[in-house]
């Protein structure tokens, strides 16, 4: 075993879960206040919205939300799960990807109708887009509101290479503009903000062990991306604020925050993952966080001398496949997943000197690489407060949600 404590946490995770019965996932408390703290510091006098997809739920939303007034809004994944939570009292909410489901846009314009204030801003980023909503809204008298996703990718020789999510073909401040001048030609419809996402700095580690050479390109990239972002950025909100005042020019992600904070053009930060700190989240230089959410399952067989294995485990983590996309055995500290193997559907190997203690019932704990994605196995989370559950908390699944 580790000395850093790993062993202390095997065994209050332990006594705090006696006589509950694996697989079962928890969030610790105390960890998601650490971290929440963290990331409020580093954002500064930005407020930051958070991401409800690297949560799924509610009430640990409500819990953040309840922490610092400097965490405001919430930053949807698809329409009808802001449609959701704006039905249970949440205001101030953006969808941050697309939507081409016409019922929902449908529902929406109605309570854009009905209360203004509790109406979710769409994203947009081509014409195409806005003929859908105006299809299903019809001539509603109250506008649409929608927020224009800016592609903030970084580009080199000439775009041979490109870094970031491939989101938005609006690019420069002339194209944005002259797409803020579309909505601002239907009536329909309302501006309402910017969305620029640097997913190439805020999701992607930089201190990788054992990979030297890429942390050192990687670090490199990040440097020149935020440097050509600033000016690019601060570009395209004065262009479209000619067209439109903004309520929001939103940007970051738990990665780089502290980094987007300076841009005097942001006026807001987005962050979700940090709060349960999944594994991906553990290879950055720039900060650290301490993990807040994982799973247990129960060992069912022992089938070698420094081996055990594990009843189901295969929750993988959405993107391109790769070994940092498995769970990652959390503790006791020293196992490890057979290489030929992984995590399986139905069992997963574990492999390690410390498998030789471990007897057919123990539990072992595990963390998914990413955040709000391990809601989806689960009806349910454990809140853990000091030495004990201070509540159970259904996820998304658990109140029957499933929003793709």
């Amino acid at each position: 075993m580790s000395p850093n404590g790993d062993d202390a946490l095997y065994d209050r995770y332990e006594a705090i879960f006696e006589g509950i019965e694996a697989p079962f996932a928890f969030v610790d408390l105390d960890a998601l206040a650490s971290n929440a703290d963290g990331m409020l510091a580093r954002a500064g006098a930005k407020p930051i919205r958070v991401a409800s997809k690297s949560v799924r739920c509610r009430e640990v939303l409500e819990r953040i939300d309840a922490r610092d007034d400097r965490f405001r809004g919430l930053l949807a994944y698809t329409l009808p799960e802001a449609l959701m939570l704006a039905g249970s009292g949440h205001r101030d909410i953006v969808v941050a990807y697309p939507t081409v489901d016409r019922h929902a846009v449908s529902r929406l314009a109605e309570l854009a109708h009905a209360d203004p204030a509790a109406a979710p801003v769409l994203m947009v980023d081509e014409a195409a887009q806005l003929d859908l909503i105006e299809g299903a809204v019809g001539g509603g008298a109250t506008p649409v509101p929608v927020a224009i996703d800016i592609d903030v990718g970084y580009r080199a020789l000439r775009g041979a290479i490109h870094a970031g999510p491939k989101r938005s073909p609006i690019r420069t401040a002339a194209a944005a503009r002259a797409f803020a001048e579309e909505i601002a030609s239907r009536p329909g419809l309302e501006l309402a903000g910017l969305m620029a996402y640097e997913g190439q700095v805020a999701g992607v580690g930089d201190a990788a062990p054992g990979r030297a050479l890429r942390n050192l390109g990687i670090r490199r990239m990040q440097r020149a991306s935020m440097t050509e972002l600033a000016e690019r950025r601060a570009e395209i909100v004065a262009a479209v604020e000619q067209v439109a005042p903004l309520r929001f020019v939103n940007g970051g992600g738990t990665g780089s925050l502290e980094l987007t904070a300076r841009e005097d053009a942001v006026t807001e930060l987005a962050a979700g993952s940090g709060f349960y700190a999944p594994a991906l989240f553990d290879d950055y230089s720039r900060f650290s966080l301490t993990p807040a959410a994982g799973f247990a399952l129960p060992i069912v067989r022992r089938p070698a001398p420094g081996a055990v294995t594990a009843l189901g485990g295969g929750y993988v983590a959405s993107g391109a496949p790769a070994a940092d996309r498995l769970p990652r055995p959390w503790l006791p500290d020293g196992l490890h997943l057979d290489r030929f193997e992984g995590a399986g559907e139905v069992q997963t190997p574990l492999l390690g000197e410390v498998a030789v203690r471990l007897r057919v019932g123990d539990r072992v704990y595990m963390r998914h690489a990413k955040a709000g994605e391990l809601c989806e196995h689960f009806d349910s989370l454990y809140l853990v407060e000091g030495d004990s559950i201070a509540d159970e908390a259904p996820t998304y699944r658990g109140e029957g949600y499933s929003f793709l």
